[in-house]
């Protein structure tokens, strides 16, 4: 949190994108990061070039940094703060207890918390703004050299090296040892300093070791949730505590800096790189960088295909995957293909000789392609279609709602979603069959020149290269970017297309805290995001499946179509089971 906190998220597992370089998108490529701050949902870079970026959790806008030059910044809960070159602070985001309500003066340094945030002013004293409901915000006199903002409490470096919190102290988090320290940080429930020796000692909540720091010298020392991370002197980042996301699973190599916030972590490379670890609700938007003729978006992985034949997978299910239910579904076999389709929890590849090869999960006969040629396929939640050879469509797996009784006819190309397929008759219209409860059948009139089934939406493509999509829509699937795509796919919550220049794109769909815009990062995993109106809410089940639910942001619960869990509360793990 700013120096690094947030709320709770109940949400699925973190994917690592695929490997190799990260394209630079734009006229920003040259700009790197200088610094970096973790937040609950999202998180933020200062630029070299004094300009803050933002990505993940946007519900509250904590994410629309403003414009201008920064010299410093802290991502809090669901607010964000940065200190201008001439010492006033600006933040954004929630506000609902002033937090981003920042007062007058000339300030130093700045910190984000909870419901609150403080400052450093240039006089040596603190002031703090926002929730007080635990004092948090009741800084004491005297003059100090540093400031960390944690959930319900506030801890302060005097000028004299020792720390002093205020707040809350349910845990004992702002019972501050006695002694000289360089550095504080402030968590949810603990708090952490850097002795002037180099070790790292923390107090206050240590239900899962968070408190426990190993021996040994540190630079830098960052609190979480319930995980902390400490920066070693050789650069190695070192995290203890809580690992249910991977957020203590920090990667090698030497940073610069580090934040540790709800469920993962980011690290500043020392060569300007943002490496981010944890939480990232599978990093199905995180395209890997190259050319590609195809891209295919699952539920919760995505496949590409590169333009020498070789398929690449990305998100779960991958050989990197850290913990999502892993039925192979992006372990692509080796060999050519001439197409691919990535669904649920598996894939199928259309082979140069024109047979079918599936992989991942089989549990309904999905995977068991017909044999004979085919000149196109598709996998969709539990079931699979493919286009014969003679225009005809034929279909396998799991057939609860019709999806898989293709109509007669001719057709040039067809989409399995999820409880739904349609095809692209050879006279240019859409037509679809199975589930409609969202509409994502009731295909528009017009000619197309390609359509893909995603989970409740599905998309097509105009012959002018415009996208249209229709059906269920809650978190933006169905409102793709503008210009011309060459191919389209739709995923569950997220759809891709390849544009015109052939590069990859993806959009809308939990785009997390970790999904570090692409010129900026490098390989990595890390967590995702609550949405604008409200978040999804994930549990995994005991046979690997997964099942959801919706919170609204204004309130109460409403479920998925066929999903049936909610949290009880912000606790980890209470659920209840609905009627």
């Amino acid at each position: 949190m700013g120096l690094a906190l947030g709320a709770l998220l109940l949400l699925a597992l973190a994917a690592l994108g695929a490997a190799g370089d990260r394209q630079r998108a734009d006229a920003q490529d040259d700009r790197r990061a200088l610094a970096i701050s973790v937040g609950s949902a999202h998180a933020c870079a200062l630029l070299d070039s004094a300009e803050v970026e933002c990505w993940g959790a946007n519900d509250w806008g904590q994410t629309d940094a403003p414009a201008g030059r920064f010299s410093a910044l802290s991502a809090g809960e669901r607010h964000t703060c940065g200190l201008r070159e001439a010492g006033e602070i600006e933040c954004w985001g929630s506000n609902r207890y002033g937090q981003t309500d920042a007062p007058a003066g000339r300030f130093s340094a700045i910190s984000a918390g909870g419901n609150h945030a403080c400052g450093l002013l240039d006089s040596g004293a603190i002031e703090c703004w926002g929730g007080n409901r635990d004092g948090q915000v009741d800084a004491p006199a005297g003059r100090f050299s540093a400031v960390s903002a944690g959930g319900d409490h506030t801890c302060g470096l005097r000028e004299t090296s020792a720390v002093e919190c205020w707040g809350s102290n349910d845990y004992g988090q702002a019972d501050a040892p006695a002694g000289r320290f360089s550095a504080v940080s402030a968590g949810w429930w603990h708090s952490c300093g850097l002795r002037e020796t180099g070790a790292v000692e923390c107090w206050g909540d240590n239900d899962y070791g968070q408190a426990v720091a190993p021996a040994g010298r540190f630079s830098a020392v960052s609190a979480g949730m319930w995980h902390t991370c400490g920066l070693r002197e050789t650069g190695v980042v070192e995290c203890w505590g809580n690992n249910s996301f991977g957020q203590t699973d920090a990667p090698a190599g030497r940073f610069s800096a580090l934040s540790a916030g709800d469920w993962h972590t980011c690290g500043l490379r020392e060569n300007g790189d943002i490496a981010c670890w944890g939480d990232n609700y599978l990093g199905q938007t995180d395209a890997p960088a190259g050319r590609f003729s195809a891209v295919s978006a699952g539920d919760w992985h995505t496949c590409g295909l590169r333009e020498t034949g070789a398929v690449e997978c990305w998100g779960a299910g991958g050989a990197e995957d850290s913990g999502w239910p892993h039925y192979g579904q992006a372990d692509a076999p080796a060999g050519r293909f001439s197409a691919l389709s990535a669904g649920g929890y598996h894939s199928c590849g259309l082979r140069e000789t024109g047979s079918v090869e599936c992989w991942g999960g089989n549990w309904d006969g999905q995977t068991d392609a017909p044999a004979g040629r085919f000149s196109a396929v598709s996998a969709g939640w539990r079931h699979t279609c493919g286009l014969r050879e003679t225009g005809a469509v034929e279909c396998w797996g799991w057939n609860g709602y019709g999806q898989a009784d293709a109509p007669a006819g001719r057709f040039s190309s067809v989409s399995a979603g999820w409880y739904h397929s349609c095809g692209l008759r050879e006279t240019g219209s859409v037509e679809c069959w199975g589930w409609n409860w969202t509409g994502q059948t009731d295909a528009p009139a017009g000619r197309f020149s390609a359509v893909s089934a995603g989970d409740w939406h599905t998309c097509g493509l105009r012959e002018t290269g415009a996208v249209e999509c229709w059906g269920y829509t809650f978190d933006g699937q169905t409102q793709p970017p503008a210009g011309e795509q060459r191919t389209i796919s739709a995923g569950a919550y997220h759809a891709c297309a390849v544009s015109v220049d052939r590069a990859a794109t993806c959009w809308m769909i939990y785009n997390g805290a970790a999904d570090v815009p692409a010129w900026l990062r490098e390989p990595s995993a890390a967590p995702t995001a609550e949405l604008g109106s409200g978040r999804i809410v994930a549990r995994r089940l005991a046979d690997g499946r997964a099942e959801f639910g919706w919170q609204p942001g204004g309130g109460g619960e409403r479920v998925l179509p066929q999903q049936r869990y909610f949290p009880t509360d912000a606790t980890v793990g209470r659920w209840l089971r609905s009627s």
